[in-house]
């Protein structure tokens, strides 16, 4: 399905001044559209929405520098590509899929590491908390008690898991059922939670509780067919906050909870006290996230669907970052940005003419012009007139239509100028042997965006490449600098 655009999320007013004052960004998946979306802040108050593309992404993970996303048949490490103080199209983090390991579909909720490193995960289908293990689709490390077999039966609907001190210490799960899908009947009462050391369970009584999670001395949970966010005090659920909607996905940061929330599904979420408590205040459920003071209770910021996405999964705190970004599958980035050691933080093999996000190739977004100090200029190697075809809304005079009449008769010779990574002008010339069999070059197409015209950036790509500056023009590539007089 389509996502909405970033104008269909609305963000109260005080959440930009929450993310700073919090030193943080937040990260979260919504299964239903495929994607990972970053949320970050732009100055002068404005919020940073970043969305990428996976294949059904759930349980989400931050580490120091990295994440890692429990997806439809596999789960992924990304990690950050950017140098300390560096930046990529004014973002600080750049987080990009390292490597995966493929474990089939298996369903898989909360994912987490553990103090040794190690990926671990609950297998929901299977009922088990697992871990990854090579040769394997997933290694079981735990199971309740009341789980007789490991089948794909998704028999009590394992879905949450807590750490403390860096070890597996409570899961939660829809129902104590050994049967297929068994769960399913006890939506609005059969939930537990269990205390992996001891078998144990801790506290029942629940309606589809999620996201357990050790903070602050205290067991942390969302108990998600009621809407609210409370703890354990011993085996009884304190609510601190309720919901207008399906809670699931929490996170922390200082004196504040961030809890995910989903409309409800009629399907599936029927009867459910949550629909109950709804009905009667006459409310509809909702779709977003929602920023709860621990102290008093009370929900302080959102940021909230106003359509088009009606379910979210997990979400994480991205502590000190300000705005953080990703690469996906669908966009240039994941071909020509990269990284090596000693190159000081992220490369572009080439600069891009896609606007950041996913999307046709477009002009470049012009851009300011103080930012003109930071032009760089970079040789676009291995041109043809098919891969110039991705360039067209950067060449002047039209190489496709030159194309169409005179196909290229020697070596397509390229040097782009680029802005934070995104493309301002870019010249494209031919070299060929002339009359007296020495190589002769001549400008085919340059193009500078308005906003860097008039700045000297067409004379220094023309000095990249070996021809003489606008005013000194030989005759043979005079012709077209007459054609280009416009663009300088």
């Amino acid at each position: 399905m389509s996502f909405p655009a970033a104008n269909a999320m609305q963000a109260s007013t005080g959440l930009w001044q929450w993310l700073q004052e919090s030193r943080a960004s937040l990260a979260f998946t919504t299964y239903q559209s495929n994607r990972l979306l970053l949320v970050g802040r732009k100055p002068e108050g404005r919020i940073a929405v970043h969305e990428r593309v996976f294949d059904k992404p759930m349980g989400l993970y931050a580490g120091e520098d990295s994440l890692v996303m429990s997806t439809r048949h596999a789960i992924w490490q990304l990690e950050n590509r950017l140098a300390p103080g560096q930046t990529h199209a004014g973002c600080d983090r750049l987080y990009v899929p390292a490597r995966s390991h493929t474990t089939g579909d298996l369903n898989v909720h909360d994912v987490v590491r553990d103090r040794h490193g190690e990926t671990l995960f609950i297998n929901t289908d299977f009922s088990c908390l697992a871990r990854l293990r090579d040769g394997y689709s997933f290694e079981p490390v735990w199971q309740p008690p009341f789980i007789s077999a490991l089948k794909a039966e998704d028999r009590c609907h394992l879905n949450g898991l807590a750490m403390r001190a860096g070890a597996p210490a409570y899961v939660t799960a829809c129902a104590a059922s050994d049967d297929a899908a068994g769960w399913r009947h006890q939506r609005a009462g059969g939930g537990i939670v269990m205390h992996i050391p001891s078998n144990e369970i801790v506290a029942g009584g629940l309606s589809m509780p999620h996201s357990p999670r050790w903070y602050r001395g205290k067991l942390w949970l969302l108990n998600a067919g009621s809407g609210e966010l409370g703890f354990l005090d011993g085996e009884r659920f304190v609510p601190v906050a309720a919901c207008p909607g399906f809670v699931r996905g929490l996170a922390f940061a200082g004196d504040y909870a961030v809890v995910g929330m989903s409309c409800l599904r009629a399907s599936s979420f029927g009867g459910l006290p949550l629909a109950q408590r709804l009905a009667a205040a006459g409310q509809a459920s909702q779709c977003g996230l929602v920023v709860i003071d621990l102290r008093s209770g009370a929900p302080v910021h959102s940021l909230l669907f106003d359509g088009g996405v009606d379910e979210l999964f997990d979400v994480v705190v991205l502590a000190g970052v300000e705005r953080p970004s990703a690469l996906g599958f669908q966009d240039d980035g994941i071909e020509r940005l990269i990284s090596f050691p000693g190159s000081g933080g992220l490369l572009a093999t080439k600069p891009t003419v896609r606007r950041p996000g996913i999307g046709a190739a477009v002009a470049a977004p012009a851009l300011p012009r103080a930012a003109a100090a930071c032009v760089k200029y970079q040789h676009v190697y291995h041109l043809n007139a098919a891969n110039l075809a991705g360039y067209e809304a950067m060449t002047y005079p039209s190489l496709q239509a030159r194309w169409r009449g005179q196909a290229p008769h020697g070596e397509l010779l390229g040097v782009s100028a680029s802005v934070d990574g995104a493309m301002v002008a870019l010249a494209v010339a031919e070299q060929a042997a002339g009359a007296d069999g020495a190589p002769l070059r001549t400008l085919l197409s340059l193009l500078v965006l308005p906003p860097y015209r008039h700045q000297g950036i067409a004379t220094a790509l023309l000095k990249h490449l070996h021809l003489p500056p606008p005013p000194a023009s030989t005759a043979a590539i005079r012709p077209c600098l007459d054609t280009l007089q416009d663009t300088l």
